[in-house]
């Protein structure tokens, strides 16, 4: 069912929202970029006559309750944003009688679903090792079920509009879509516009199309990676995995962060770009420094000549040019990882050069989606936000969706 066809008049919606915003140590929101995100959906059935129960997680409390990552403490922040007195039920399992009691245009929040072990159905206080795991692991598959099947029952239709959490296949997220008939279960107008984003990026390909991969780690990307080889015309490789390419091709990289045992693997995706005719492009040259710290001594010295006790921090100017000429030319970008250690100043300007490349390219008419936190924190920092196609809010989820994996939380609303 799409959202926007859906009579949500004189019915109740069990809406999945990702309100995980971080908090300082008075409980205090510090960014509510994620309540604002989700504000279009529960206002849409709020106008439109239905009544709404809302649900998220915060944090990871392992299945225990964590007075810190209570949501109560955002039930204020909710009510502003949604100009109705959200009610809230500290009792996820036992929220039926408020839900039942909801009139048109009210709203309800349910407490943290990860207080609840069957939320994320997985076994708590025994080890993988345990002989007994299995069995524990089956019986909480059990109980997950259950719980879905009471959280559905407080409701006529059910809403996923939580991206950052599509792809995990737990209670909230996935199980309880179960529970709904194809007509009464759908995605959210944020989870539409993060699908549709993702299939513009993957399926409906303006060329060229370009890919950039930042990251401290080759490992964590190399299924990104492949996966992309096949769609890519331009695959720009940034980051710390930038040195474990340059000692892979004999180079000097000093103190800078190396995968030793993915030499072997950096070769294999040089190869793997040439095969496929994907123009690979690393950094020719860095900005260094002899200490992990934004006070640092730095020095401009190419990416695969870095002198002991020198480590690389972001990329050089001659490399911020290299990779502006390939950004610019692009009709579709993505953005995943950020060019060196942004967060110190002294690091950001490669980052910063990336960002701007893909405001220009973008203002000619290309699509840019930014996902990942650090991308999106780039970003930001660079107050860029309205100068990008599309910000996604999932960064695993959004991953996942570009390795070419179903995401469970978007498969079981459409199945």
């Amino acid at each position: 069912m799409k959202f926007s066809n859906y009579d949500f008049a004189g019915k109740k919606a069990l809406v999945r929202v990702d309100f995980n915003v971080p908090l300082d140590a008075n409980g205090n929101i510090t960014d509510d970029t994620r309540i604002r995100g989700a504000v279009p959906t529960l206002k849409h059935i709020l106008e439109n006559g239905g009544a709404e129960i809302i649900m998220s997680h915060m944090g990871k409390p392992k299945g225990k309750v964590n007075a810190k990552m209570s949501l109560k403490q955002i039930v204020p922040a909710v009510s502003k944003a949604l100009g109705v007195d959200v009610l809230f039920c500290d009792d996820c399992a036992k929220a039926k009688a408020m839900a039942d009691a909801l009139k048109p245009g009210e709203a309800l929040l349910l407490e943290n679903l990860r207080f609840y072990p069957e939320e994320e159905g997985k076994p708590v206080d025994i080890e993988k090792e345990d002989p007994k795991y299995d069995e524990a692991k089956a019986a909480m598959k059990a109980s997950q079920k259950e719980f879905s099947k009471t959280l559905a029952s407080y409701a006529d239709c059910y809403v996923n509009d939580a991206f950052g959490t599509a792809h995990r296949r737990h209670a909230s997220t996935a199980v309880v879509a179960d529970f709904f008939d194809k007509d009464n279960k759908m995605l959210g107008l944020l989870m539409e516009k993060e699908v549709t984003a993702v299939d513009n990026v993957l399926k409906n390909i303006k060329r060229p199309f370009t890919a950039i991969m930042g990251g401290s780690k080759v490992s964590t990307k190399i299924g990104i990676i492949e996966n992309l080889m096949d769609k890519v015309d331009n695959l720009i490789l940034c980051g710390g995995m930038t040195y474990t390419f340059k000692k892979a091709e004999g180079g000097k990289i000093g103190n800078s962060i190396c995968e030793d045992d993915k030499l072997d693997l950096a070769l294999e995706i040089k190869q793997m770009a040439k095969d496929k005719g994907v123009n690979l492009v690393l950094a020719t040259d860095s900005v260094c420094g002899d200490d992990f710290s934004n006070d640092c001594n730095t020095q401009i010295v190419p990416a695969n000549d870095i002198p002991e006790g020198w480590e690389g921090m972001d990329i050089g100017p001659e490399t911020r040019k290299a990779f502006a000429s390939v950004i610019e030319s692009a009709k579709t970008i993505l953005w995943n990882g950020p060019a060196g250690v942004f967060e110190f100043e002294a690091f950001s300007a490669g980052s910063k050069a990336v960002a701007e490349a893909i405001a220009v390219a973008t203002a000619n008419g290309a699509f840019s989606l930014i996902g990942g936190g650090d991308s999106v924190a780039c970003i930001n920092k660079f107050n860029m936000v309205d100068k990008v196609s599309y910000i996604s809010t999932g960064g695993g989820a959004l991953l996942e969706a570009i390795e070419g994996k179903v995401l469970p939380g978007v498969a079981a609303v459409q199945e």
